[in-house]
């Protein structure tokens, strides 16, 4: 996959939707920072508990817009009716992350990669547990995690560009970073069969 078609892609889905994706941001930055401002402990708190369902409310929104669909901002707030599957995965795959960093920097990397797909496919999937949905992301990325790598880091330029606009660049790239993410989903999903269905997954190839 070229990660150039694949974000010429996101670009063209996200025409026309860039200002209420960036309303979507928005929203979950200035409640991010409100809290953090009242305490930076609470706030860590508080983001480590909300992390998850504001993810899964954005998974969703994103893969309703690659569909052509229509969304209502309220559902930014979608993944708090799933709150116990989406805690728990947020906080696993950070936990795992975490320990996985604690060897070295790229082990750390590439678990964040393998478990990217999670919160999509939870969207998705409304009657995966977390465990499962976490296992499938990782079927799902072998031998697509450098594929994903160099397609987020395709984006280094426009982070820079980002910080220069005094953040405000950041609402926008948010979306093209996770849109990008939604196609590279929908393009590997297509070729993925679980293990647990009874069939092979691809052998592991960074």
């Amino acid at each position: 996959m070229l990660y150039s078609e694949i974000r010429a892609e996101a670009r063209s889905v996200l025409r026309g939707k860039w200002g209420i994706m960036a309303v979507v941001w928005l929203i979950i930055f200035a409640l991010s920072h409100g809290v953090h401002a009242l305490s930076e402990e609470f706030g860590t708190i508080v983001s480590l508990i909300v992390g998850g369902p504001f993810l899964l409310g954005v998974s969703t929104i994103v893969l309703k817009v690659y569909r052509k669909e229509a969304f209502q901002l309220e559902e930014v707030f979608g993944g708090f009716k799933d709150f116990s599957r989406a805690l728990v995965a947020y906080l696993l795959i950070l936990l795992y992350v975490l320990l996985w960093s604690l060897l070295l920097i790229i082990p750390g990397i590439i678990a964040a990669i393998s478990y990217s797909m999670t919160f999509f496919i939870m969207a998705e999937n409304p009657e995966f547990p977390a465990a499962d949905a976490m296992r499938r992301s990782k079927e799902m990325m072998l031998g697509h995690k450098s594929e994903y790598f160099m397609l987020m880091l395709s984006f280094i330029g426009w982070f820079f560009v980002s910080i220069l606009t005094c953040g405000i660049g950041f609402l926008f790239l948010q979306s093209y970073c996770m849109m990008s993410a939604a196609v590279f989903y929908q393009k590997i999903k297509g070729n993925f069969v679980s293990s647990s269905e009874g069939e092979p997954v691809p052998d592991e190839k960074q």
